[in-house]
């Protein structure tokens, strides 16, 4: 494997947010909504902006990690799904120059949803199937390990509904990086071959202001949207509220009824002009999240990543958030997994996992750490949850402590079971809502799942990768939960990666490997503050 990213000190060429030059000029907008043609107006950037994002400015929001929970005084378990990959391929960005990733980095559901499992999929017009797997915990031979899956079903490039897209791009001084603008404009030109003459694209910048540079066009007019794309240059401070504003106008204007309609926000999620509080930031994608428009979320650059805005701009704007590290990156996301970017099959969907007494004392959901949402929430429809894009896959797991077994530690479940053995042989049953992309009412399934004492050796490969995967995130997290895992006993896991046609699971042990000596080499880990 080859380093992806180094970091370079450089001259910033200092411009307005961008140019757009095609015969007659461009067409700019404001947020009030005036539209006129003429060519952008360069702009001077603020002194502040010659310098390049220093190292240690990222920040990442800070998470209490799961912790084992007694049944008898939580017998449910509630959480929003999550699609989200940005940790994973930002971990690898980290591994590969040669950095340990700081803890808050670290997403464990995010590294497990980066993969794809064999899960079979949904029978007719089912959106998703549903599937479940128990067998013994690697980490922790005392306890057992369930992994949920749900696989959404796949939606053709003839199937797909017309796209109707807003590409809101961030031209600011901080995307002048080798890494960030140039391989923000070569990953949306790949978008653009994705699409077809039903498709139309407009194009969003912002910097100091926002414009317009591109009106609705139809992806048929290729050279034009190239020719858009070709023109943008960084420079100037970051006003990203404005430009969100202006996209989702756009994107409303130009609504397509049962089609797909989306914004594409691609950033490093440093806004330092206008609205820059996070929490007013996820407020107003929240609030332009209830015209009907999906938002996408690519976080590009390394240096000042604000992995905690991103986050949470996806999460309140009916989306999804990967990070892109590298052109193979933008070529998964957008080419290999593009109706997943950009088609909802389901959303708002929660699932309630509600533990038998008589076979669980204690139970920790895995990840999803701050996704966990009040047991009241799930049939609530007016709360906020995931989204499932087409062909996407869900994995959770849960580490069960079975009853009757001796609590590990202080935090303590009863090894007494609450209820008589004959109560049920279930292990839990599993409850799922949510929303078909257009309607507001949602809709319920669930199944029971037993435990038939299948030990991890006998488990599926996708298991064994799926826990060789948990536990690396375990080990880079420095989780109070890893219990007996090492770096050594992940690779030892490497037989799962057989069925890997794509790769990635091979290239995951590679990572691992790279950790494995970095911390051997007592390497630093990069210093960036907590939010």
């Amino acid at each position: 494997m080859r380093s992806l990213f180094a970091l370079k000190t450089e001259s910033i060429v200092l411009l307005a947010i961008a140019s757009f030059i095609c015969g007659c000029g461009a067409e700019s907008r404001s947020p009030s909504g005036e539209a006129h043609v003429e060519a952008m107006p360069r702009t001077v950037a603020n002194p502040t902006d010659e310098l390049p994002p220093t190292e240690g400015t990222e920040t990442y929001a800070h998470v209490i990690e799961n912790g084992i929970l007694p049944v008898v005084d939580h017998p449910l378990s509630t959480f929003s799904i999550d699609t989200d990959t940005a940790s994973y391929s930002n971990i690898r960005r980290f591994l590969l120059q040669g950095q340990l990733p700081p803890p808050d980095a670290v997403r464990i559901e995010e590294c497990l949803n980066y993969f794809t499992y064999n899960y079979p999929p949904p029978d007719g017009d089912a959106p998703f199937s549903i599937h479940a797997e128990v067998a013994g915990c690697p980490w922790n031979p005392a306890h057992r390990l369930a992994k949920l899956g749900i696989q959404g079903r796949t939606v053709s490039s003839e199937q797909r509904p017309a796209a109707n897209l807003v590409f809101l791009l961030d031209v600011s001084g901080s995307m002048n990086h080798p890494k960030k603008l140039p391989l923000l404009k070569e990953s949306m030109r790949l978008l653009v071959e994705q699409l077809g003459e039903s498709d139309h694209i407009a194009i969003v910048v912002y910097a100091g202001a926002a414009g317009m540079v591109l009106p609705s066009t139809s992806a048929s007019q290729a050279k034009k949207i190239g020719d858009a794309i070709d023109q943008l240059q960084a420079g100037g401070s970051t006003n990203g509220a404005i430009g969100i504003t202006l996209a989702y106008e756009i994107a409303v204007e130009n609504m397509v009824p049962n089609g797909i309609n989306r914004v594409i926000l691609c950033t490093d999620g440093d806004f330092n002009v206008g609205i820059t509080d996070r929490t007013q930031l996820t407020s107003l994608i929240e609030d332009k999240a209830k015209s009907g428009v999906f938002l996408s979320v690519l976080g590009f650059g390394m240096g000042n990543i604000k992995d905690d805005t991103m986050e949470g701009l996806a999460d309140r704007g009916n989306g999804n958030y990967a990070y892109i590290d590298s052109f193979n990156e933008a070529k998964k996301v957008l080419v290999d997994q593009v109706s997943g970017t950009l088609v909802t099959i389901a959303k708002d969907v929660k699932i309630q996992v509600h533990f038998n007494p008589a076979q669980v004392a204690g139970y920790r959901l895995i990840g999803y750490d701050n996704r966990r949402l009040a047991n009241r929430d799930f049939a609530d429809d007016t709360k906020d949850a995931g989204e499932i894009g087409a062909g996407h896959s869900v994995t959770a797991l849960y580490e069960i402590v079975p009853a009757n077994t001796p609590a590990p530690d202080a935090e303590a479940v009863t090894s007494e079971p609450s209820a008589p053995r004959n109560a049920g042989s279930e292990l839990f049953t599993v409850k799922l809502r949510y929303k078909q992309p257009n309607d507001h009412s949602s809709l319920e399934s669930q199944f029971t799942v037993n435990d038939r004492g299948t030990s991890f050796k006998e488990a599926s490969s996708d298991f064994r990768f799926a826990a060789a995967v948990t536990q690396f995130a375990m080990l880079l997290k420095n989780s109070a939960h890893r219990g007996q895992a090492t770096f050594e006993s992940t690779l030892e896991l490497k037989d799962s990666a057989r069925n890997d046609p794509k790769g990635y699971r091979t290239e995951f042990f590679e990572l691992v490997r790279q950790a494995r000596g970095l911390r051997n080499n007592s390497a630093p880990r990069i210093n960036v503050p907590a939010d």
